[in-house]
């Protein structure tokens, strides 16, 4: 047994939740008429009720004290005095210094780290501005009229899903395009809609040699010079966001024209960064700093509030609570915004990726339950497939609601409406329908005694269901920077409580490993005698394919 789940604070969860088990939310409302108020605050612009929660003063007590016990409060100081906090790759976690107010006496001991952040701010505003205003033109003399990033993991979904959450400050004189599948058929289908004399390439990758990203520019490089182009025009065509210079310049952009990566930002955190450049062209330069705005502002609330009042600290235990003590194997994110539609599948990464872990930061392995399934969509579509299950499935699923009490787009009651399904929603799954409830609503039907009845049972839904609503005032900017901070940090309290390196990704390296291995065996038309009898006989099966279409 680990000393985590022998240690004091995890038993007396443990045996409080035995206590709760078989209390109801629905009387805690009854007994409390003051509950909401009790159970919510704000923060950068973010309300966040958490009253529809199985918890109580005592609950709340004892998750402090296990982040206390872990000494969260220590770990959250040495992640912004950037230690080297992961441990396994020697690195500092200083993804807030992107967005830090480099005049605060917090940011100070960074001051060298503040100046390498400046600089790539300001040469990015710079970049931004010249291909807004048309001082940089293609090859031909043309205007850029689209940009096409190319990146795969943190450095395409982080840019590809704030820029779709900021249609409606989208700038009319630039498209965005995001291409990170190396399956051909994505780049393919992009390009046909270009013109090379008009499109601007972004290449992301820290070690510009990523499998995809490198197949993806290459083939990118390929149409723009079977277009007319020269080798000398990539240059006005190509730039990256890398840190390996070399190999960028000898592809042929200008070593003015790449922007830096930190060893101590990673892929998931690294959209604050210059692999942001794409939603600063989409929105503008003003607007990309409003979203670093709203990040800092989190920040601070993070690093400076006590836990009684500290949204990351409140959200991450919540999530431990239901993941150890009540079996949760999920966490559903619930976006009642179009323009928020894809944040569930970044929230999926940036939480999978950080704590899809089974060995503690020592190198045990763990006995208990660590990073949940992340997963969800927008409302109201879910309603009417996945809500099912969280209504009358066997299993606990915590949920979050996200909605913003205005719209970008007010049409007739639509907002009305949404924001109705939104806290109905909520209300039923802590609610329920007792089989009281539910007789009683059959009573009048035309159904007989007999058919009444079964059909009552079928319409029995237990509640106690807990969730979130997170309000917001609109979906700006700075809302998204401070909805993503809130929940890089909720992720990093969960890790810190799991004993987990949050910010190394083995799982994802051995894939990359193992597929390089593959594709040699590929090329070579070989069996590949290291590899497993499943996998040579796939590539053997893959390889005559490609001999009966010759």
């Amino acid at each position: 047994m680990s000393q985590l789940t022998q240690s004091s604070a995890w038993k007396a969860l443990a045996q409080h939740k035995q206590s709760i088990e078989s209390q109801h939310m629905r009387t805690w409302f009854e007994q409390q008429p003051d509950r909401a108020e009790r159970y919510s605050l704000s923060a950068a612009g973010i309300l966040l009720d958490y009253s529809k929660n199985r918890v109580n003063d005592d609950t709340l007590a004892l998750l402090f004290g296990l982040a206390e016990q872990q000494q969260l409060e220590q770990a959250i100081k040495r992640m912004f005095a950037g230690e080297e906090i992961n441990t396994t790759e020697q690195r500092a976690v200083l993804h807030t210094a992107l967005r830090a107010d480099r005049h605060s006496p917090q940011w100070q001991q960074q001051s060298d780290c503040l100046s390498q952040v400046q600089a790539s701010l300001d040469k990015m505003e710079l970049f931004v501005d010249a291909i807004i205003q048309q001082r940089w033109l293609g090859y031909t003399g043309k205007a850029i009229t689209d940009v096409v990033s190319i990146g795969i993991g943190g450095s395409f979904l982080g840019p590809k899903v704030a820029s779709e959450a900021l249609k409606p400050y989208w700038s009319d004189a630039l498209t965005v395009h995001y291409v990170a599948n190396v399956d051909g058929t994505a780049i393919a289908d992009k390009l046909a809609q270009l013109d090379p004399q008009t499109t601007l390439f972004i290449t992301a990758s820290k070690s510009f040699g990523t499998q995809e990203t490198l197949a993806n520019t290459l083939s990118a490089r390929s149409w723009f010079l079977s277009h007319g182009a020269s080798l000398p025009d990539v240059a006005k065509h190509f730039v990256a966001v890398s840190s390996n210079i070399e190999a960028a310049t000898e592809f042929g952009i200008s070593p003015d024209n790449i922007f830096p990566m930190w060893d101590w930002v990673g892929g998931r955190y690294s959209l604050w960064s210059a692999i942001g450049l794409p939603i600063a062209l989409q929105i503008g330069f003003k607007h990309f700093k409003s979203i670093l705005a709203g990040a800092q502002d989190m920040d601070e609330h993070f690093r400076t509030a006590p836990f009684e009042q500290n949204m990351p600290v409140i959200m991450g235990l919540l999530g431990i609570w239901y993941t150890n003590f009540f079996d949760a194997h999920s966490h559903v994110i619930l976006t009642y915004d179009h323009y928020l539609r894809a944040l569930p599948g970044y929230l999926q990464q940036l939480d999978m990726e950080s704590n899809g872990k089974n060995v503690t930061r020592a190198g045990v392995s763990v006995d208990y339950a660590t990073g949940p399934v992340i997963w969800g969509g927008e409302g109201t579509n879910g309603q009417h497939a996945y809500h099912q299950l969280l209504h009358q499935g066997t299993r606990v699923i915590p949920a979050d609601f996200i909605l913003p009490l205005r719209s970008h787009n007010p049409v007739g009651t639509h907002h009305d409406m949404l924001a109705s399904n939104c806290f109905g929603q909520s209300q039923a799954l802590m609610q329920g329908k007792t089989l009281d409830e539910a007789k009683l609503e059959l009573a009048s039907s035309p159904l007989s005694e007999q058919q009444a009845e079964l059909v009552a049972h079928h319409k029995v839904m237990p509640g106690n269901k807990p969730s979130n609503t997170l309000l917001i005032e609109q979906s700006t900017p700075y809302s998204l920077g401070a909805i993503i901070a809130l929940y890089e940090h909720r992720t990093f309290v969960q890790g810190v409580v799991w004993e987990l390196n949050s910010f190394d990704q083995w799982g994802v390296e051995l894939g990359k490993q193992l597929g390089n291995q593959v594709l040699d065996a590929i090329a070579k038309e070989e069996q590949g005698v290291h590899l497993d009898g499943s996998t040579r006989s796939l590539i053997s099966k893959f390889n005559q394919a490609k001999l009966n279409k010759n």
